[in-house]
């Protein structure tokens, strides 16, 4: 069968989390042919893989938001809409129900030469001259024309683009990735799973509220349009597989159909850590760890801050950074002037690294994320059976304290961007090798018994089976 992932942020392009899952996926079901489609953010990320592509990857579409840079201008302005086109364009921009199948015909139409041709049209201005005479009467409209464009123009130019066919679509997200795998199925009349780590929405809407560049009375568009895109993938989708059971209520709540959805949860092959397992064989300072990609939504600011409160109780301590610094370089900057103002002298950036290789350096483990899914560093550290502190973010708790099972905690939780409450658990965790070695020795227990990377395989190998059933049955049927 050839299965299409469409992934957005991620693979082949980032190393770690939703990427190390998309490659794992695929390296162990050879059965199977993959076609990547690849959203990316600027075309500059063009072919630079982190992967070794297995050979079961037979084509990497790549995509990339930027690409407007590339469009012809718009050419002279012929388009006229019927009123089912219009009711769906008005709906994306925020009023009404939207009904995405003309949206895609029309997108996808000869009548539209380019993008920017659509967003220029005498029709579009139209449709937004209502809405803003609806909800932002007191907003200029050259102000409101190209804060829509820019916010609309990345998916219509997305959608613009060759879809590979496959026998099945998966998105590993909702956002762009789920209204492109919704296209592929509206096209060729295949079926769309979706599986969602974390909650792209949410995490959308959390970074609009903290962002700069969207005036105030603007993140409420930018919030609900983010969330009509999550409303593609679940309405589209013909099942949604989450990692754990907060995700699924989150879900439900905000709007997906709760028979559609199961839980498949990520696993860790244990057996790997075994030369890393437990506490580091050399003596020497608590070596606090982090394995991380360095972006504000992991919250490095508020780790280092913790670090430097941990210092004062406990001045041998160190904090390793593990984890790419290229995504953003700016951030990664920021956090390199922090630690100079705090006159952190034990803070280390590694890079890329080995990270099993470096679990066995490390007394703990600390993620300081503002959003997650089910995180791939605390399954990594509970096979190593390193204890960790983390924020009660996605499945964090679940994975520490157990849902249900009596084999005790694997870690401390404490709340997002409280730095002093991470300092207080680093500390009670640094000042107790044997609390450290209970801990450690619990994840590891939890992982071996509810998280195995061949359980996860099983899982998703059995979810494509009944597909593939399907499409063989569908065949068989026509003839």
């Amino acid at each position: 069968m050839r299965i299409c992932i469409v992934a957005e942020g991620s693979y082949p392009y980032i190393t770690g989390g939703v990427s190390s899952w998309i490659h794992s996926l695929a390296v162990h079901m050879p059965e199977h042919e993959f076609v990547i489609l690849a959203i990316g953010a600027e075309e500059k990320q063009r072919g630079l893989y982190r992967y070794e592509i297995p050979a079961n990857i037979v084509e990497i579409k790549e995509v990339f938001l930027n690409s407007f840079m590339n469009e012809a201008p718009p050419t002279q302005d012929r388009l006229r809409l019927t009123a089912e086109e219009r009711r769906a364009l008005g709906a994306l921009i925020g009023g009404g129900k939207l009904d995405w199948a003309p949206l895609f015909d029309l997108i996808r139409s000869d009548r539209v030469p380019t993008a920017g041709h659509l967003l220029m049209s005498r029709e579009f201005f139209h449709i937004l001259s209502e809405r803003c005479a609806e909800d932002y009467a007191h907003v200029p409209f050259t102000e409101m024309y190209w804060m829509v464009r820019s916010m609309m123009l990345p998916l219509l130019l997305t959608l613009r683009e060759e879809i590979p066919r496959a026998d099945l679509y998966h998105s590993v997200s909702t956002g762009y990735a789920g209204v492109v795998a919704a296209l592929g199925k509206h096209l060729y009349g295949k079926p769309y799973i979706l599986t969602e780590h974390g909650i792209y929405s949410r995490e959308r809407e959390e970074e609009i509220i903290k962002a700069d560049w969207v005036r105030g009375y603007f993140k409420d568009l930018w919030i609900r349009y983010f969330y009509r895109l999550s409303e593609a993938a679940y309405s589209w989708s013909d099942e949604v597989i989450t990692l754990f059971g907060r995700n699924k209520e989150i879900e439900v709540e905000i709007g997906c159909d709760e028979r559609k959805i199961r839980i498949i949860p990520n696993g860790v092959n244990v057996a790997d850590y075994d030369l890393v397992a437990g506490p580091p064989a050399a003596a020497g300072p608590l070596r606090i760890g982090a394995i991380v990609r360095l972006v504000p939504i992991k919250d490095i600011k508020t780790m280092i801050q913790s670090f430097a409160l941990v210092k004062k109780q406990l001045p041998e301590a160190e904090l390793h950074i593990l984890g790419p610094t290229e995504e953003d370089e700016d951030y990664v900057r920021e956090c390199r002037e922090l630690v100079l103002a705090l006159r952190l002298d034990d803070v280390r950036f590694t890079g890329q690294v080995n990270v099993r290789e470096y679990l066995g350096r490390l007394d703990l483990v600390v993620l300081s994320s503002i959003s997650e899914g089910m995180p791939l560093a605390i399954l990594e550290a509970m096979a190593a059976a390193k204890p960790c502190v983390a924020t009660d973010v996605g499945s964090c708790r679940e994975l520490l304290e157990g849902r249900g099972d009596s084999i005790g905690p694997a870690g401390l939780i404490v709340p997002v961007m409280h730095y002093d409450r991470m300092a207080g658990a680093i500390v009670k965790l640094g000042l107790s090798r044997e609390l450290r070695e209970r801990m450690g020795a619990n994840g590891r227990a939890r992982a071996e018994e509810m998280y195995t990377h061949a359980d996860f395989i099983r899982s998703y190998r059995e979810l494509y089976d009944t597909y593939k059933e399907a499409n063989a049955w569908q065949v068989s049927d026509s003839n």
